[in-house]
């Protein structure tokens, strides 16, 4: 599937697949003893998205050893950065808290639960953003497992290339409160002129004293397609056709921490490698087949 500007999709096709696929490792790393994160919402939402290859592996009946043995590894380092990455948001919002911000926003939400399995302050708004059909989905099927948000959560159904700010606006956003943002698992999916107009809006509606996380690939640089498709060769082999350099917007784009910077935010970087020793995870072994290559996570705040 190529992509347009006015592309949508819903848990099921393009981009939103990808949300599911990673609220299925979200559901595997919960299993795990190292506890890093727990999300008991994946399971119940991939299952309810019902693409076979991603439920099977949520509810734990398709495991690593039954996969491919040279794609075990990858896949098995791909739910570890599931996990850590995941803990490197919640980190995010449980800081932003803590030093008194009570306004959340998530950018491309897809099957993102932190609105009810974070523990937040009492009086905390927090803000989904998503396609329509995202936001319609998770809403619908989390009141039919009768999960209740931990905060007063306010969706915001919305085409984070278009015109999002004013929407959000329309929600009850209040631009004079400091504000946590979390992009995650997003960039690589806009276009790098999108990208730099999502941290324009961002900057602008931002007060004083917010704070901003998300993470850069710096590989798009030299994105290799066939390399891609090698590595999701295990999706195919059951029977799940995802074609994800198709879904990626490759190529030079700024990095989000000098581009923040440079509109007076104070930035901080850490690789993956380091996110995995921090919490306490050997760090993968480079991967010359890897197409994504190292990830560098990116969080700051506006003084």
């Amino acid at each position: 599937m190529t992509r347009a500007d006015d592309d949508s999709w819903d848990l099921a096709s393009s981009v939103g697949a990808t949300a599911t696929m990673v609220a299925a490792g979200r559901a595997v790393a919960s299993r795990d003893p190292k506890e890093l994160i727990n999300d008991p919402f994946a399971a119940p939402l991939v299952r309810a998205v019902g693409i076979d290859f991603f439920t099977r592996i949520a509810d734990g009946e398709l495991t690593v050893a039954d996969l491919d043995p040279q794609s075990a590894p990858r896949v098995q380092a791909n739910i570890d950065e599931v996990a850590v990455r995941t803990r490197f948001f919640d980190d995010h919002f449980a800081a932003a808290t803590a030093r008194g911000i009570r306004q959340a926003v998530i950018l491309a939400a897809g099957l993102d639960a932190r609105a009810y399995r974070l523990r937040w302050p009492d009086g905390t708004v927090v803000y989904e953003i998503d396609q329509p059909r995202v936001i319609e989905f998770k809403t619908r099927t989390l009141a039919r497992l009768g999960a209740e948000p931990t905060a007063e959560r306010r969706t915001v159904a919305a085409d984070l290339r278009h015109d999002w700010p004013a929407a959000l606006t329309a929600a009850g956003f209040d631009p004079a409160a400091p504000t946590a943002w979390i992009a995650e698992g997003l960039l690589i999916y806009l276009p790098p002129d999108a990208q730099d107009r999502l941290f324009d809006d961002i900057d602008a509606l931002s007060a004083p004293g917010s704070a901003v996380a998300t993470e850069y690939v710096p590989a798009l640089r030299d994105f290799d397609p066939d390399k891609a498709r090698a590595a999701t060769a295990e999706f195919r082999r059951h029977g799940l056709d995802l074609d994800m350099p198709s879904l990626i917007y490759h190529g030079e784009r700024h990095h989000p921490a000098q581009y923040l910077t440079a509109e007076g935010w104070q930035m901080a970087e850490v690789s993956r490698s380091d996110l995995f020793v921090r919490y306490g995870l050997p760090a993968p072994d480079p991967d010359p087949d890897d197409p994504l290559g190292e990830i560098i996570y990116v969080s700051g705040d506006k003084p």
